[in-house]
């Protein structure tokens, strides 16, 4: 899969222009150039899903951006509500294909875990999104569209998006050109207008696209999802990975850190009896041991048909304490929407098309 990868041509939809590229609007019937600006703040700022409801804008204008562009390429298809709060997004895209998205509640906090692929060819052996492997690169505006889908069900229950976190379905360095346009649009005063530094990366570790972040913003904060404390372990829980050796993969992380001075979070999935024990735990306080960050244990979600098991709360709780003792922050993701297929990828497992949503009624 490589990032010329394209989606299947259709009108094109305005949230692909980069922030900077609505100017090409002025060329259309009954522009004015003040017009590129107005549309923007029509889409984004007050969030308009239809030309119409552009009513300052003159008719003849608006007659031809509706024969030219779609505000939208992607339609909710889905969503999910989960007893804690945690909501599934299940959105369909202009081709058919389906893509997830997470919103996770946590008192004041609300989190958009937000897709950057269609399937994944990173092939995590624990996680539903590899199993269907990778099909396509989204666009910027597939992207972007996540956050306004988001926004809007939230506004719904007066509650405010707080912190994106770009590690749903994908691995997201591995789109990365079409990344560094959609945050862009996210983070731009002329866009979404949300700060760079409630917005984190998530990468399995590629270093010669970590060491190109710093083109994302220097804000941005970086993840970097390890799961295992040595090579070997690494190499049978991520098969579809290229063998990156971890001292490179930490190398980039902290010239990321010495980059921007954001600190690195470290993702480790806690499987039982597999890279959950005290051996496991002080290994990898070995591991980090002076790079400037924390560890976020992840108790696996549970994933229909594969060979895992949940790991048991004093497991996790015996490797966080030789974590700490060991002068390695860390902090226990607590399992969130298990009764709405919230790990990564199962929803989308189930429907892999919006074609297969419709014909379950649903």
């Amino acid at each position: 899969m490589t990032e010329s990868a394209a989606a299947p041509p259709s009108l094109p939809a305005l949230t692909d222009l980069p922030v900077d590229g609505f100017s090409v609007l002025t060329s259309l019937p009954g522009a004015r150039p003040f017009h590129a600006a107005s549309v923007r703040r029509w889409l984004y700022a007050r969030g308009a899903t239809t030309v119409d409801a552009m009513t300052d804008l003159p008719k003849d204008f608006r007659a031809a951006l509706a024969a030219s562009y779609r505000l939208r390429s992607t339609k909710l298809a889905l969503v999910r509500d989960s007893d804690d709060g945690t909501k599934k997004l299940l959105i369909e895209l202009a081709d058919g294909l389906t893509i997830e998205s997470v919103l996770i509640p946590e008192a004041e906090r609300t989190t958009l875990c937000m897709s950057t692929q269609v399937g994944c060819g990173v092939r995590c052996a624990f996680c539903a999104s590899g199993m269907l492997g990778v099909v396509r690169n989204l666009t910027p505006g597939e992207m972007v569209e996540q956050f306004l889908w988001a926004r809007e069900t939230l506004a719904r229950e007066q509650r405010e998006l707080t912190n994106v976190v770009v590690m749903g379905g994908g691995e997201p360095l591995n789109n990365f050109e079409h990344l560094k346009v959609a945050l862009e649009t996210i983070n731009h005063k002329d866009g979404l207008g949300f700060g760079a530094r409630r917005i984190t990366v998530s990468t399995i570790g590629i270093p010669s696209k970590i060491d190109r972040m710093e083109e994302l913003g220097k804000q941005v904060n970086l993840a970097v999802s390890l799961h295992a404390p040595n090579e070997e372990l690494r190499g049978r829980l991520i098969p579809g990975l290229d063998r990156v050796p971890l001292s490179d993969v930490l190398a980039a992380a902290r010239r990321y850190f010495d980059r921007t001075g954001r600190e690195i979070t470290f993702e480790y999935v806690v499987l039982k009896d597999v890279n959950d024990r005290p051996e496991h735990a002080r290994e990898l306080v070995r591991l980090l041991r002076g790079m400037r960050g924390k560890v976020n244990l992840i108790p696996w979600n549970p994933v229909g048909d594969l060979p895992f098991q949940r790991p048991e709360r004093e497991a996790v709780d015996t490797f966080a304490m030789i974590l700490d003792e060991g002068g390695i922050k860390s902090t226990v993701r607590r399992p969130r929407g298990r009764d709405i297929d919230a790990a990564c990828g199962q929803l989308r497992r189930r429907y892999p098309t919006g074609e297969a949503l419709r014909n379950r009624g649903e």
